[in-house]
């Protein structure tokens, strides 16, 4: 548990050229696996966080890609599976491998694609192996599971109901304090990863940018030393700067309220004449409200005066 510091039978559900069979399991046993292409979660950290529809996927593959085979290995070790059929597929070699792997499928193989842990295609290069099943009319389907993003924004006691995932943020300060500047008005819980190693930095800067917010810093979930601490990100920021820290780390950090969220006039039509050269009045006023957190009736008549 969270140290705290302040079953369907389907296998199978293909889509194929954007339609998705509706096969129940009474129809289609846990055994049956049809060809095409699955994109399956793992564990993040526990072992035993594995799905009954990914084991039977993974045991029936006929090629299982995988960030790297050593990793994947040892899960398929641990369930009793053979590591003989894994085939690296990552950032280096992806466009290398992708006609390889869609030959497979045309020729009728059971591919199952994994990351190292959690979701594939969650800064993984996978979607675009996706995007060519879909165009080719090959099948392909997911079988969720774990995922550190949706975990952390579970456990942050952060609201829920919109939330913004930043991937990685950029290594620099400079870099990382643009996209924060970029983000600080969304009206959403924001998620980022982090590198252990920039954890103080990174606090640092939000600190700076996005003032004092609540915010979570999550560390090794589903692990034995799982850990998530909430504070304000400047509490976090002085508290991180004086330790050492450890393990897969998660960030997620709160909404502004209405009393950080300052947009002038001229922000205002900027935003404003974006979203009317592509939006109705009505869209356009939505969206920026969304954008924004201003009153609905502000930005409905500034709309206007910019439409006459």
């Amino acid at each position: 548990m969270a140290k705290q510091e302040n079953g369907e039978n389907e296998t199978s559900g293909l889509q194929n050229e954007g339609q998705v069979a509706q096969e129940s399991s009474a129809s289609q046993p846990l055994s049956k696996v049809t060809a095409g292409l699955y994109i399956v979660a793992t564990p993040i950290g526990n072992a035993q966080d594995i799905t009954l529809r990914a084991l039977t996927l993974l045991k029936s593959a006929d090629t299982i890609l995988c960030e790297d085979t050593r990793v994947t290995g040892k899960l398929l070790m641990i369930h009793g599976i053979s590591r003989k059929k894994t085939i690296a597929y990552h950032e280096h070699n992806a466009d290398r491998m992708r006609p390889k792997v869609l030959e497979k499928l045309r020729d009728g193989e059971i591919v199952v694609l994994v990351s190292d842990a959690g979701t594939p295609l969650i800064n993984d290069p996978g979607y675009k192996l996706v995007r060519d099943c879909a165009e080719q009319g090959l099948p392909y389907t997911s079988a969720p599971g774990a995922s550190s993003v949706i975990s952390a924004m579970v456990l942050s006691g952060l609201p829920s109901d919109r939330f913004f995932y930043l991937g990685f943020l950029p290594n620099k300060t400079v870099a990382r304090k643009k996209i924060l500047e970029e983000v600080k008005s969304v009206q959403a819980t924001l998620i980022t990863l982090e590198s252990p190693r920039r954890v103080a930095a990174c606090l640092q800067d939000m600190a700076e940018v996005l003032g004092n917010r609540e915010a979570a810093v999550t560390r090794e979930i589903t692990k034995k030393f799982e850990e998530v601490r909430r504070a304000t990100l400047p509490d976090l920021a002085e508290m991180y700067a004086q330790e050492e820290v450890r393990g897969e780390v998660v960030l997620v950090i709160g909404p502004p309220d209405d009393s950080q969220v300052e947009t002038s006039e001229e922000d205002l039509d900027e935003l404003l004449k974006n979203a009317l050269a592509r939006l109705s009045v009505r869209d356009a006023v939505a969206e920026v409200v969304s954008a924004t957190g201003l009153k609905k009736r502000t930005v409905y008549n500034r709309a206007l005066e910019l439409t006459v």
